[in-house]
C-alpha cells in the first residue's frame, strides 16, 4: 500500500534536512511540487508503482494553503494512508540560520526587506496547514541527528502503530516549545538547583527525584496532572490526534521538570501506554 508525506512549515525549520532523511529511508521525495499538479502526480505515482512518497510544500509551491488541504483530502477519499508533518521554529532561531546561510526568505518583498514581516507574514498564511498536521516538529533545539530520530519514531521504524505520547521536560529560559498539546509550569516546586549536592545533578538522579517528590504539594500536583492526562488521552485518540506531547517546564530544564517528565511516563507505562522521553535542555547550562 502507498504511503504519502507531505512535509510543510515556516522556511527555515528543516524542511530539506527532513527530505534528506526520507530519501535515505527509501522515500521517493519531490522538493516544491506545484500542488495545482497533484491529482496529475498522484496518479502517475500510483501508475509507477511507487510505496512511499515524500512530497516538501512550502508557499513557492501553494497558491493557497487550500491546495495542500484539498491534496490531503484527494488522498482520504482513495483511501491512501497519508500524513503531515509540520516544521516549526521559533523566530529567534529562524533569524540565526538566515543570518548564517545568508539565503532570503521567500516572502521577502523589494520594498519591505525586514526578514521578521515575512516570517510572520508566512506563519499567518500556514495556520490552515499547522492545524491539518498529524505531526508538528519544533527544530529550534533540535540537532540533525535528533531531527532524525524523532522522524524515525513518526514513521514507526522505532515504534507500533497508535498516537505517539511524548513526555517531554524543559526550561523556561531557553524557550517554550511550540509542539507541546499540555504543558504544565512546575517552578512552584521546591527547586534542587539551591542544594549544593543537588545543583550538579538532574531529575534523572534518584536523589533529586526523592527531593523534588518529597514536597506533598509536588505528590498533589502530579496526582492531578495524572489523572487529567488519563482523562485527555482517549479523548484526542477518538478525535484521530497522532500525536500528544505533554510538556513539564522549570527555570533551567534540568530537576524538577525532567522529575515530572520521568514520573509521568512511568505511570503511563503502568497504564498501558508508550510514551516516548524528551529531556530538551538538560545538556544545557
Amino acid at each position: 500500500m502507498m504511503e504519502v508525506l507531505f512535509i510543510s512549515g515556516v522556511s527555515g525549520a528543516g524542511k530539506s534536512t527532513t527530505m534528506d532523511v526520507l530519501e535515505d529511508l527509501d522515500y521517493y521525495c519531490v522538493d516544491n511540487l506545484p500542488l495545482q499538479l497533484f491529482s496529475t502526480f498522484l496518479e502517475l505515482i500510483e501508475n509507477a508503482g511507487y510505496q512511499k512518497v515524500a512530497i516538501a510544500a512550502d508557499l513557492r509551491g501553494i497558491n493557497a494553503p487550500g491546495e495542500l488541504v484539498g491534496s490531503d483530502d484527494l488522498l482520504e477519499a482513495k483511501h491512501i494512508e497519508h500524513k503531515i508533518i509540520f516544521m516549526e521554529c521559533s523566530n529567534t532561531e529562524l533569524l540565526k540560520r538566515y543570518n548564517l546561510s545568508r539565503r532570503r526568505h521567500p516572502l521577502m518583498e523589494q520594498k519591505d526587506k525586514n526578514i521578521l514581516h515575512a516570517i510572520e507574514r508566512e506563519r499567518t498564511l500556514l495556520i490552515p496547514i499547522r492545524e491539518r498536521a498529524d505531526y508538528v516538529i519544533d527544530t529550534s533545539f533540535l540537532k540533525p541527528a535528533q531531527l532524525k530520530h524523532r522522524l524515525l519514531e513518526i514513521l514507526n521504524e522505532e515504534n507500533g502503530e497508535g498516537m505517539r505520547i511524548y513526555s517531554m521536560s524543559f526550561g523556561f529560559k531557553h524557550g517554550t516549545p511550540s509542539e507541546a498539546d499540555l504543558m504544565f509550569d512546575v517552578r512552584c516546586l521546591p527547586n534542587p538547583y539551591y542544594v549544593e549536592e543537588l545543583k550538579a545533578k538532574t531529575g534523572l538522579d534518584k536523589e533529586v527525584r526523592d527531593y523534588v517528590m518529597h514536597s506533598e504539594n509536588s505528590e498533589q500536583m502530579f496526582e492531578k496532572i495524572a489523572a487529567l492526562t488519563t482523562f485527555l488521552i482517549p479523548l484526542y485518540e477518538a478525535e484521530g490526534k497522532s500525536q500528544l506531547v505533554i510538556a513539564f517546564g522549570c527555570s533551567g530544564g534540568h530537576h524538577r521538570s525532567v522529575t515530572f517528565a520521568e514520573k509521568l511516563a512511568q505511570y503511563l507505562e503502568a497504564q498501558g501506554f508508550s510514551p516516548l522521553i524528551s529531556h530538551r535542555d538538560i545538556d544545557k547550562n
